[in-house]
Formats: structure tokens, C-alpha cells, sequence
């Protein structure tokens, strides 16, 4: 330390290291705000052109952007995987996730749709004993059933809780869980396999019903934002796993659940859509469920 610095002032390490310790969660919200920016385009363009049509387009863009890192990488090794079955599964439950997904966004609310998909966390708890064999404890049940309680109360129980957009949305947010229950079985499996089958699965299942439904592209402006909705999608993916090797998940996966106001934000911006009071309440104790079953599992691997 020279003689003209500060007794007090602060080391260049320990700034480095501050910043470091923000880079991972910042990088998590600018993956969040993409993902949010992803789901409202989306809504906007179902509106217009075929669910098919739209996840077909989209699907194609992603896999050129996704192109240069599988040829860096090696094609090859992309099929040297664990678990065929368990990929194939994976792939499923991956591609009724994303058309039910759109789906819903055609007929609901942005806010509505992202509190249905973010009880996911809460089925995976739920199922995680049966399908897994992972211990639960009374805690983490009661959180669970709490979760579920704030799922009915979101639906606002009534008979437009048994609407097709409605029930479509359990239907896509149950698949959303159990392709997140057979990504923990295939932890070996590198990222962008795993990106590639998904992406794929959805381009393939685009290309059977997208004749059914296709429209007519109105314009150059309309096919650049089909274009860039995979793009955007793609982006976000790999900030998402960009952070989670920058940061340790109890850090940055919390974040997930900033989603939920930039889908208000967009929602109210875009459609002029604003969340009634029973599906704040329920969006409420969604997340406040996750977040306890979140970090009630930090807390056991730690222990364990």
C-alpha cells in the first residue's frame, strides 16, 4: 500500500470480488427480462398466426443460432447421451409444455398464465418421493399443499376454472414439472444436447401441425419478429445457464420469480391486462411455497 492510500480504502480484490459476486445474478434477471420479452412476443404472434406456425419459425431461428456452438462442440457428440428413454421423455413433456404454453397465452392473461407455470416447482416437490425416491419432510408437504391451495385460488373457482385455456394450462404447467423431474435424472448430459432435443422436438412436432393451422405472413416486419422470437428465446437459455455456472443456484434461481411482475408489466403494457385480486393472492402463496421448498433443499444438501 503506498503512503497516499487511505488506511480504510478499499482493495481492487475485494471490488473484483464484489462485482463477481453480482455478475451471476445480474446475468440471471437479463435471462428473466428475455424470457418475459419471449412469452409477450409470443402472445402477440399467436394472435395472428397458428400455434404451429409460430413454434415452427421460432424453432428453426433457434437452431441456426444454436448451429455454431454444435459444430464447434462436434455434431457427434451430440447423440453419445445417457438415458435414451429418459431423453425421449424429456423431449415429450417438453413439446406439450410449449404448445400448451402458447395456448394458453392466446386465450389468458400474460400475469395468469406465468403463475400457472410457476407452481411447476411445487409439483416437482410433490412427485419428486414417487418418481425419485427423495425424502420429503412434513415442512416441505406443507408447503406444497400450500402452493397447491394458492394454484386453486389462482383459478378462481368457478365454472371458467373449466375452460379449455384453463385446464390447458395445468395440463402444459404438469408437463413443464416432469420435464424438470427428468432433467435431474440426466445431470451428465451437457447442456446443449439437451437445448438441441428440446428445440428439435418442438421443430418437428411445428412441422406436423403447422399445415393445419398456417396463415399467411403479412409482412417482412411480422416474419422478423417470428425470426427473433427464437432468437430472444435462445438468448435467454444461454444466459440462464450462463448464470447458473457463474453463481450457486441458491443465488440466482429465486430470480426465476421476477417473471411474474414483468409478465404484469408486459401484460398490462402490451394487452392492457391487469391480474385480478384472487390471482395476486395465489401467485402469492405459489411463490412463497417455492421459495420455502427451494431453500429448504439448499438447507439439506448442506446438511447432507
Amino acid at each position: 500500500m503506498s503512503d497516499s492510500t487511505p488506511p480504510n480504502a478499499p482493495s481492487h480484490g475485494g471490488e473484483t470480488a464484489n462485482l463477481s459476486a453480482l455478475a451471476g445474478p445480474a446475468v440471471m434477471l437479463a435471462g428473466m427480462l428475455l424470457f418475459s420479452l419471449n412469452d409477450a412476443m409470443g402472445k402477440w404472434l399467436v394472435a395472428s398466426y397458428g400455434i404451429g406456425q409460430v413454434i415452427l419459425i421460432r424453432s428453426v431461428a433457434a437452431l441456426v443460432i444454436l448451429a455454431p456452438f454444435l459444430w464447434s462442440a462436434g455434431f457427434k457428440t451430440l447423440f453419445q447421451v445417457e438415458k435414451p428413454l429418459m431423453q425421449a421423455a424429456r423431449v415429450f413433456f417438453s413439446t406439450i409444455e410449449v404448445f400448451a404454453f402458447y395456448f394458453a397465452v392466446l386465450y389468458l392473461p400474460l400475469a395468469d398464465v406465468m403463475t400457472y407455470w410457476l407452481a411447476a416447482p411445487i409439483y416437482v416437490a410433490a412427485a419428486s418421493p414417487f418418481l425419485l425416491g427423495e425424502k420429503v419432510g412434513w415442512r416441505r408437504w406443507t408447503a406444497i399443499a400450500i402452493g397447491f391451495i394458492g394454484v386453486i385460488i389462482a383459478l378462481n373457482p368457478s365454472q371458467a376454472m373449466f375452460t379449455p385455456a384453463a385446464l390447458i394450462s395445468i395440463l402444459g404447467t404438469v408437463a413443464f414439472a416432469f420435464m424438470m423431474l427428468s432433467g435431474r435424472s440426466l445431470r451428465g448430459t451437457p447442456d446443449r444436447s439437451l437445448v438441441f432435443f428440446q428445440i428439435s422436438g418442438a421443430l418437428i412436432a411445428g412441422l406436423v401441425v403447422a399445415p393445419f393451422d398456417w396463415a399467411p405472413i403479412a409482412s417482412t416486419t411480422d416474419l422478423g419478429l417470428l425470426f427473433l422470437l427464437g432468437i430472444v428465446a435462445m438468448a435467454a437459455h444461454v444466459l440462464v445457464n450462463r448464470a447458473l455456472k457463474m453463481s450457486d443456484a441458491a443465488t440466482v434461481a429465486p430470480l426465476q420469480y421476477t417473471l411474474l411482475p414483468w409478465a404484469v408489466v408486459f401484460g398490462w403494457l402490451f394487452f392492457g391486462d391487469l391480474p385480478h385480486k384472487a390471482m395476486m393472492l395465489g401467485a402469492a402463496l405459489i411463490i412463497g411455497s417455492g421459495l420455502f421448498i427451494f431453500f429448504r433443499e439448499q438447507q439439506l444438501k448442506k446438511r447432507g
